[in-house]
């Protein structure tokens, strides 16, 4: 009966615009290039084969803001479906008028139109509902128009008296109660209180009765409160967590909700009893309310952030470049059960394996070198991959004083095993070294990681990797789409051997679901390599639209047509022939990458591109396809440091200045591998001079970087490191 007014407010200002006009605005790109992106989405084309091969398309849309505009897309055609049931609903009641139908059209976030939906959604019994079943919606409208003394609604309140009502105090109780419901129901009170408790309100968290005299991970939120819009992601994620754990006790506090209701609503010469409605609106039914959904939008911005950094963190370990060629051997530290060994060759090929036990409680020295120095003589080793886990540090002081007694350079690594006993016990284990003992496949699994991190790192779930903050905490589907993507796109832009890929690689080229990728390693097995990219046509499942999807990122390195072993698409080879025959290259001149100065255009790239009838993005993809056939992205990176000789935590002094690796960036820092089996924190103010937001501007997984010691806590097992000197 009230809301109405409301309606002409909250449409001010706002636009009715199409949802690829919003897109447009929302990612700052032209409408153009939405409506195409759009389209070639519908048409069942991945993410990376639109970024890669649709450039002029697009207009050069990447992954990342391909991605975006499809999340933007499925947001604002939910948004578009709520809409059309809440005006078909509101419609069926017979209380849809133009106002709120316009409203309802241009609401731009679902919870706002949630807002507008709230007084015409059916409810389950309220006071309020049960009031209006006996007849008291006259009184309550006589309370909103705040025209009569408290002593005149009293008088009228016994004209409404009957066999469910029993005194005048209990009819003007019945009516406040529909004035409170009415009042929140308001969607534009709820937008504005919204907005008002999350300028100016504040979270609090305090220790429960259980934990007042416990020292935790929380100690310090046990008297703690911030305001709601300064409060940064990752303190949110631990109070929730404390919240969640039974520690601490999270609320809002505020003062400003109550007032503003007050000064809104009281506009009449009598309001004691709408004043009590009011309060009673607000503490009862609002605020609680909005509580919850400013606390619910806090979580999910904090676990979007969270999630935002554990898909950059996994990117960049993903693209961490190859150490190609080199015979690897994997160390999974032990003590009881011994070190677990695997020799894998220079393509991956496990070679060799063993048990060795050079740390407490057996300590045989001697007889673990001789296995190594057989293992390394033998096979040619060249890179030594040492997990980081139990047994760590005695594993690496034992192979630092191994390696001085090598007749050939030996350098090693200690590498994250994060998810390395996973895939030992998982079936794809199982199935890939089926003859080996579990505890081997562990070995396996982290000399792949340090030989190709990205062909070993994909058989795991990237939940399990360990380069994350909270992961256990966040949503977990948006968790698992997120990460999936990111691999998804490592592996799309780095390519696939389809001859010796395994099937967790396979299945995230663009195109290739599990059965497809089942089939193509069954084809293989059967047929034996592919010898060309036609020959995956003949693959079961396999179909024209899978193809155009995955070919230009399956690989053939060994086989009959040249162009196989790049990322030029099939439906560009005529054109990548033809510039050839310009450029006058042979396959012979591509096999050799001594003629890559060959791939020079004699014009202009404008001309060129015109000559051949293609547009400019894709002529130069194959320009540079053609430069350096079976080109890896990763190679340009800075290789991983490597080690010789080892460290202990006792061995550091404020002031050195070390060589580390980045392990992990978080809201608050960075985590960096100097060599002594726990990681430094180079904190936020300590990465750079300029100022930084986040240290994701300077810094990501995988850099090699300088710092140096500026503090050191051996109780505790914290080391502070700078790069600011």
């Amino acid at each position: 009966m009230r809301v109405n007014r409301y309606y002409e407010t909250l449409k001010r200002g706002v636009t009715l615009k199409n949802i690829h006009q919003r897109i447009a605005q929302d990612l700052n790109i032209t409408e153009k290039q939405v409506v195409a992106a759009v389209n070639l989405i519908d048409e069942g084309n991945t993410i990376p084969f639109i970024a890669r091969y649709r450039k002029e398309v697009t207009g050069n849309l990447d992954d990342d803001a391909l991605r975006q505009l499809g999340d933007r897309l499925d947001y604002l055609r939910k948004l578009e479906k709520r809409q059309e049931e809440i005006i078909a609903a509101i419609e069926e009641q017979g209380k849809l008028t133009e106002e709120l139908k316009a409203a309802i059209l241009a609401a731009e976030i679902l919870q706002e139109l949630e807002d507008l939906y709230l007084p015409y959604k059916q409810k389950r019994k309220t006071r309020a509902s049960v009031a209006r079943q006996r007849g008291l919606e006259p009184l309550a409208q006589a309370i909103d128009d705040q025209q009569l003394k408290d002593e005149e609604l009293l008088v009228l309140a016994s004209d409404f008296l009957g066999d469910e009502v029993a005194t005048p105090e209990d009819a003007l109780a019945g009516a406040q109660d529909i004035v409170a419901e009415d009042v929140s129901d308001n969607a534009a009170h709820r937008k504005n209180l919204r907005r008002l408790i999350g300028e100016q309100g504040k979270i609090v968290s305090t220790v429960t009765k259980d934990f007042a005299e416990e020292k935790n991970e929380f100690h310090q939120y046990y008297d703690y409160q911030e305001a709601i819009k300064s409060i940064v992601n990752h303190r949110i994620l631990a109070i929730n967590r404390g919240e969640s754990r039974g520690v601490l006790s999270v609320k809002i506090e505020e003062t400003v909700g109550e007032s503003y209701l007050l000064q809104s609503e009281l506009k009449g010469k009598h309001h004691g009893y709408m004043e009590e409605a009011l309060v009673d609106a607000y503490k009862r039914l609002i605020f609680p309310s909005i509580e919850r959904e400013l606390r619910t939008a806090l979580k999910e911005r904090a676990e979007s952030a969270a999630i935002q950094t554990f898909a950059m963190n996994l990117k960049e370990l993903l693209m961490q470049p190859p150490f190609k060629d080199k015979v690897t051997l994997g160390l999974d530290p032990g003590y009881r059960t011994g070190c677990k060994v695997a020799v894998l060759g220079a393509m991956g090929e496990l070679l060799d394996t063993a048990t060795i036990y050079p740390t407490p409680p057996k300590k045989e020295i001697a007889k673990s070198e001789r296995v190594l120095l057989d293992f390394i003589r033998r096979y040619g080793v060249a890179l030594i991959a040492i997990g980081n886990g139990t047994a760590s540090r005695e594993s690496e002081m034992f192979v630092a004083d191994l390696l001085k007694k090598t007749d050939h350079p030996v350098e090693y690594m200690v590498v994250n095993e994060a998810g390395a006993s996973i895939y030992s016990a998982s079936a794809l284990g199982a199935e890939e070294y089926p003859e080996l003992d579990v505890s081997l496949r562990g070995a396996v699994s982290i000399a792949g990681r340090l030989q190709d991190p990205l062909s070993e790192l994909v058989k795991i779930d990237p939940k399990h990797i360990g380069v994350g903050q909270y992961q256990h905490d966040v949503n977990q589907r948006e968790l698992s789409k997120a990460l999936d993507d990111t691999v998804e796109d490592a592996v799309n832009k780095v390519g696939v051997y389809v001859n010796r890929a395994s099937k967790p690689l396979l299945q995230y080229v663009s195109g290739i679901s599990k059965s497809v990728a089942d089939h193509i390693i069954a084809h293989r097995e059967e047929k034996g390599k592919f010898t060309n990219r036609r020959e995956l046509k003949k693959v079961k499942g396999l179909g024209p639209k899978t193809f155009e999807q995955c070919a230009g990122f399956l690989r053939i390195d060994d086989g009959d047509e040249i162009l196989d072993n790049t990322g030029v698409h099939p439906e560009s080879y005529r054109v990548a022939k033809t510039l050839m025959s310009e450029l006058g290259l042979t396959a012979a001149d591509l096999k050799d990458r001594r003629q890559k100065e060959k791939a020079k255009t004699p014009m202009s790239i404008e001309a060129m591109a015109e000559k051949l009838g293609v547009g400019e993005p894709t002529l130069r993809d194959i320009i540079l396809e053609l430069k350096k056939p079976g080109r890896d992205p990763r190679d340009s990176a800075p290789k991983p440091y490597l080690k010789s000789e080892a460290m202990d935590i006792k061995d550091l002094k404020v002031g050195m200045e070390m060589t580390g690796t980045v392990r992990n960036v978080v809201d608050f820092g960075a985590f960096v591998d100097i060599g002594v089996h726990q990681d430094g924190l180079v904190h936020l103010s300590q990465i750079c001079e300029r100022y930084i937001t986040h240290p994701s501007e300077a810094l990501s997984v995988g850099d090699v970087i300088s710092v140096k010691v500026i503090s050191l806590d051996l109780d505790r097992m914290r080391i502070g490191l700078t790069m600011r000197y």
